[in-house]
């Protein structure tokens, strides 16, 4: 079934994410946080990784895939941005309104970009996010392109050299933060989906980014994160290794992630 043209423009929300120590320490355990990283995994003094504030936006994807009428087995999450306004507390209610701002034809497949802007109770802006949504064979529909997107990396030396180790289960922990997406755990439908095996979530490889680069340049300080945005170009499965490189720019740092098979995201970080 081809997907439903006249989503775009359509807008839902205010949808409530609720959340207290529990699902803070349990996002962080699913993006690789340790026993070094104690702040972040106990509730004594907890702070929040700020890549935490992708969370409230699964339930709005899901309902962008459903408005959208896409199939499941034919999406891929292919970039997302995550712009920070505040700090986020270790407990308390989010709410997100979302809306589907284009759906760009790009020859063989589509792609949608769904914009959240998230706020807390009393209406104060929080953080957006932006997901970039790729549906594999849904092109073709005579649609606008849209913009291309290629980063083009100094010759020199990155300033930043990283290299994060991905768990063997890590994707078994990151799912029960919300996106249930068998894809991510279910054999089967992996392969259906053309993969040999169950990935990594791209917003996992997103946060174990985002904490990488949150101890480096931030000295594990939530305040100083500003904004992460990544383009995924292949895939990461667990188990893998990322080398994280980064190049200092006047607005922060252009990133280049990859594996042994290559390169798997390419963005930018911005800190204070």
């Amino acid at each position: 079934m081809p997907l439903n043209l006249k989503a775009v423009g359509r807008e839902t929300g205010p949808v409530e994410f609720s959340y207290s120590w529990r699902e803070v320490i349990l996002y962080a355990l699913g993006i690789g946080a340790g026993n070094e990283d104690l702040e972040f995994v106990y509730e004594g003094k907890l702070k929040v990784y700020p890549t935490f504030a992708v969370l409230p936006s699964y339930p709005i994807l899901f309902w962008a895939l459903e408005t959208l009428e896409g199939d499941l087995t034919k999406l891929l999450h292919a970039g997302h941005e995550l712009v920070l306004h505040d700090t986020l507390p270790s407990e308390g209610k989010v709410y997100t309104t979302g809306k589907i701002v284009s759906l760009y034809d790009k020859g063989k497949h589509a792609l949608a970009i769904v914009e959240m802007k998230s706020k807390d109770e009393k209406g104060r802006p929080l953080f957006d996010n932006t997901a970039s949504l790729l549906f594999v064979g849904e092109g073709g529909f005579g649609g606008e392109r849209g913009p291309s997107y290629r980063e083009e990396f100094p010759l020199g030396p990155p300033e930043v050299e990283e290299e994060a180790r991905i768990g063997e289960n890590l994707n078994l922990i990151y799912r029960l933060s919300g996106d249930l997406n068998p894809l991510h755990i279910d054999p089967e439908f992996a392969r259906l989906a053309g993969f040999e095996r169950p990935i990594l979530h791209g917003l996992c490889t997103f946060g174990v980014v985002g904490r990488t680069l949150l101890k480096k340049l931030c000295n594990n300080d939530p305040e100083r994160f500003v904004s992460l945005k990544a383009r995924f170009s292949g895939v990461v499965f667990p188990g893998d290794r990322l080398r994280i490189e980064g190049w200092r720019r006047e607005d922060g740092y252009l990133l280049r992630v990859s594996t042994e098979r290559g390169v798997a995201l390419s963005g930018s970080f911005r800190s204070k």
